[in-house]
């Protein structure tokens, strides 16, 4: 997996109209904020092949009143070599266990702060976004294992339709309600939108 230098704001194939409609055609929305890296996002990908794309290293964390919080390297540090992302843990005794809880926060730093170019009107929900929706809503507790990959494929629409959540929203399935709420569950992820939208002439989003 690499990341992409982009320039420009490109067209994604399959995503421009008919020749007769170009008067009303909006090319995707590139934000420079966040890394760019070529599909699938990283967030979405299982354990065992997101690690392949991975530098993992373990060591030693020293507790508070110079006391060792780990007497062997149960810490663990896992980063994204594409994009420098990393995911650590150091509270379990365990260092199999400190890898499952590093994974899982660096696929949560994914999702906010890495994106690959979705098309802008034309997206196709993932067998994910579709099994998890119910009608027009997406519940889903933050600590699954499923919301780095939904958040992922929210923010990549949002920031592609140059953080027009409720047209994002209608792509999706679900109301713009629901979108800002799932967002909102990433604190981090949810600045990043309303700083986006800031920056775009667009009001901030309290939730």
């Amino acid at each position: 997996m690499s990341t992409m230098r982009v320039e420009v704001q490109p067209a994604v194939p399959g995503d421009r109209p008919p020749y007769d409609a170009l008067v009303s055609y909006h090319p995707p929305f590139v934000d420079p904020a966040f890394k760019m890296v070529e599909a699938p996002h990283p967030a979405t990908l299982e354990e065992e092949v997101l690690l392949r794309y991975c530098e993992v290293l373990t060591g030693r964390v020293g507790g508070p009143g110079g006391q060792h919080r780990n007497n062997v390297e149960t810490a663990v540090w896992v980063c994204h070599t594409a994009t420098g992302v990393e995911g650590q843990a150091t509270e379990r005794r365990s260092q199999v266990e400190n890898k499952r809880m590093a994974v899982r926060r660096l696929r949560r730093k994914l999702a906010s702060h890495v994106r690959t170019l979705a098309s802008r009107d034309h997206h196709v929900c993932s067998p994910l976004w579709t099994q998890r929706r119910q009608g027009n809503k997406m519940t889903v507790n933050p600590e699954s294992e499923d919301y780095p990959g939904l958040l992922a494929e929210a923010m990549d629409l949002v920031v592609v339709r140059r953080y027009d959540l409720g047209g994002a929203a209608k792509i999706l399935g679900i109301t713009m309600s629901q979108l800002s709420r799932l967002i909102h569950h990433d604190k981090g992820a949810f600045a990043k939108m309303n700083a986006g939208r800031v920056a775009c002439g667009l009001p901030a989003l309290r939730k």
